[in-house]
């Protein structure tokens, strides 16, 4: 599947998975930027939040874009299982919306790109992420990526332990901007296309 192969079915729903852990313990930590980027697109849709039944995930169920042919309907999704068990609850979302894997698109931190920039891709490895484990031993590796940098640790620090904490001081002041055009990538993906979306925000 080629890198601008972005939807397998014309009119099919983009299911969008902001991934992260639930609980107020996590909600500021590097490892749920994915929650908050999905946090101000819900707000950009202006829903809220509901249990998705079974599915062991929040959702919203919406449309982005301008009226007309670019106009997608969405099923923005936080799964609630924990980060390393992923891809049970977006597998559950995708086989009842009936979304084509294709039209996916995880939302996550990651260690090996500078704090604040992203990169978009579809398919690839999981780079030890485990929710994009749990998503690619779950359904495959061919969905699309919003990678959301947030450097390497510092020193001699353990990755577990600065993935699990609250971003500092000084990239906290820089947050909201690059949360905010995290969204607007993850926009872009799905009403322009992967190659377009790229040559915007791959900086």
């Amino acid at each position: 599947m080629g890198e601008t192969d972005v939807t397998t079915e014309p009119g099919a729903p983009w299911l969008i998975v902001g991934l992260g852990n639930p609980g107020p313990d996590y909600a500021r930590n590097r490892h749920n930027v994915g929650f908050m980027v999905a946090d101000l697109l819900a707000e950009r849709i202006g829903g809220k939040f509901k249990r998705a039944g079974k599915a062991q995930a929040q959702v919203i169920e919406g449309r982005i874009g301008p009226p007309g042919p670019a106009n997608r309907r969405v099923i923005l999704a936080k799964p609630m299982s924990y980060m390393n068990l992923s891809g049970g609850p977006v597998t559950a979302l995708r086989d009842f919306y009936k979304v084509p894997t294709a039209n996916i698109v995880a939302i996550h931190d990651e260690l090996d790109i500078d704090y604040g920039v992203l990169r978009l891709k579809l398919g690839g490895g999981d780079n030890g992420h485990n929710g994009l484990k749990s998503m690619t031993k779950a359904m495959g590796p061919d969905y699309h990526r919003v990678r959301f940098g947030i450097g390497r640790p510092p020193g001699r620090m353990q990755v577990a332990d600065f993935v699990l904490k609250d971003f500092s001081a000084a990239e906290r002041k820089e947050l909201d901007y690059f949360v905010d055009r995290a969204s607007d990538a993850v926009e872009a993906l799905v009403i322009e296309g992967l190659e377009r979306a790229q040559s915007t925000y791959n900086s």
